[in-house]
């Protein structure tokens, strides 16, 4: 019951947020065309619930080509990423049934053989646009194997505590902007 009514709240909430946000998604949309051009959108494959491959959406930020990320980050990709703006299109994952709003954001398939056991469990559940680890301060710090060990384990918090009213708290402090690390042991 308790995943049926999750469910419900993604998508309201997240068709609601689309329809609110289409003039933003739109103009981000142009701008990202004007200066990046085709295609608007980045697609990458990713695990989400039961390990299961999806395609996460986002806005693309980067130039095609040769460099390192660094070097192929545009200014507009930058100001997109920092106000988060380029995860905007996850709204659609959400509705599709891919993600969820809060939960595990989901990590690079190249990472689940590395899962003890223990870690995939972080899989039970639909990764989220948003999540425990991230309101914590651990949003894109996956470049170490400790940084990872570290925000999977934020994780498998996340899922011990998983409530209606946890969600709540998690999306009000990623709104409001209330992050600071927390130790969750």
């Amino acid at each position: 019951m308790q995943d049926l009514m999750k469910r419900i709240f993604d998508v309201a909430l997240a068709s609601l947020s689309l329809v609110v946000l289409s003039p933003v998604v739109a103009l981000v949309a142009l701008l990202v065309r004007l200066r990046l051009g085709t295609p608007v959108l980045f697609r990458q494959v990713r695990p989400g619930l039961g390990g299961q491959p999806f395609t996460l959406m986002k806005f693309r930020t980067m130039r095609d080509g040769p460099g390192t990320d660094a070097e192929r980050l545009t200014s507009l990709g930058a100001f997109l990423r920092r106000t988060s703006l380029d995860e905007l299109p996850e709204l659609l994952n959400v509705v599709r049934g891919d993600m969820s709003l809060v939960g595990p954001r989901p990590l690079l398939l190249e990472y689940l053989p590395l899962y003890s056991p223990h870690q995939a469990r972080r899989h039970e559940v639909r990764p989220g646009i948003t999540g425990w680890a991230q309101v914590n301060g651990w949003r894109g710090e996956t470049d170490t194997l400790d940084k990872m060990i570290e925000r999977v384990r934020y994780d498998l918090e996340y899922i011990r505590r998983q409530s209606f009213r946890f969600d709540l708290e998690i999306l009000s402090r990623t709104i409001f902007g209330r992050k600071t690390r927390q130790n969750a042991f």
